[in-house]
């Protein structure tokens, strides 16, 4: 690589990397002001508008395949990002820092994450792909889920003012140390702009930082298969790893965690449901093994969450561990 490139992509990664931690730290405090102005809880804001907002680049680069003809990366670009959220993400953030259940979670979020990777791969081997039918009936699903979520959010948190200040502290997630650290809330404004300045930035950053990683991947003699089934498949997931590490820093472990069960439901109720409308998703190659991984590690966050208080350590390192393999598998299988 000649020189000049090299400094070029160097500057392009950590530009990448400031925009990626920035953007995620906009993103956070924005949308933490944004719940406690409009009452609803941090969890949802992780689950809808965080979920939403970091799932840009996977819902851009579907529908720019659908109309360019290429519908077929839409499907497996889903499917990598789910097993990426999941395995790699919540297993690094949990490493970093054990993440409780939020009840919520266990009683509606998680169940519809499972039912949302049942439905795809059920309907995928049923019609070989996904059709304009099935499409609609995901996006009637994301539309009923958010309205759900933040219909039920705002009745609990009007319960829980009623009741007392008392008993929301004691039902928060936020570490008491860090609450105590935590800056006021911005105003309705600032924080709208917080959280599109935010959006922005991550978008942005995971594209530059992905330029550089591609950059580099090729000097070294990297296949393109390799190349996208890794670098690749991680750079759409960027904006989600950032968000959730630094709300995992902050202590907002509702947003962590929320953050990456809601993009998994986004991107199989939403991205697969406007996709296919656009142009179905019909005679698919991808195989019953990723199908299998999707599928397992979403199953292990829900028994994890099903008969345990907490993501832990342990916990976490298994769900990476899991990604680590996957990942070796592919890199050895498409050598």
């Amino acid at each position: 690589m000649p020189m000049l490139d090299l400094f070029r992509n160097l500057g392009l990664a950590v530009l990448g990397v400031a925009l990626l931690y920035y953007g995620a730290e906009f993103l956070v405090r924005g949308g933490v002001s944004l719940a406690l102005k409009a009452r609803i809880s941090r969890l949802v804001i992780g689950l809808t508008l965080a979920a939403f907002a970091t799932s840009a680049p996977e819902l851009v680069v579907s529908i720019d395949s659908a109309l360019r003809g290429s519908a077929d990366i839409s499907l497996g670009n889903v499917v990598g990002s789910n097993i990426c959220n999941v395995a790699l993400i919540l297993g690094l953030c949990a490493i970093l820092r054990p993440m409780p259940f939020h009840a919520n979670l266990k009683r509606f979020d998680l169940p519809v994450m499972l039912f949302a990777v049942l439905a795809l791969t059920g309907f995928y081997f049923l019609s070989h792909g996904i059709n304009r039918w099935e499409g609609a009936f995901f996006f009637l699903c994301i539309l009923t889920y958010t309205t759900l979520n933040v219909i039920l959010s705002k009745k609990q948190e009007a319960k829980k003012a009623a009741e007392g200040a008392a008993e929301a502290e004691a039902d928060s997630s936020v570490d008491p140390e860090v609450e105590e650290s935590m800056n006021k809330p911005l105003g309705v404004p600032l924080a709208l702009l917080a959280v599109a300045g935010g959006v922005a930035m991550l978008v942005f950053g995971a594209k530059s930082f992905l330029v550089a990683a591609v950059a580099f991947a090729n000097a070294a003699g990297i296949s393109e298969a390799v190349t996208g089934l890794t670098i690749v498949a991680v750079g759409t997931s960027l904006p989600e790893l950032a968000t959730s590490f630094v709300a995992a820093l902050k202590g907002e472990n509702d947003i962590a965690i929320g953050n990456i069960v809601g993009s998994n439901i986004f991107n199989v109720f939403c991205i697969l449901g406007i996709v296919p409308m656009i142009s179905p998703l019909m005679g698919q190659s991808i195989r019953g093994l990723d199908f299998a991984v999707m599928l397992g590690t979403s199953g292990a966050l829900f028994l994890f969450g099903m008969f345990g208080k907490r993501l832990n350590r342990v916990q976490g390192a298994l769900l990476l561990s899991a990604y680590i393999a996957y990942t070796v598998y592919l890199v050895m299988h498409h050598a």
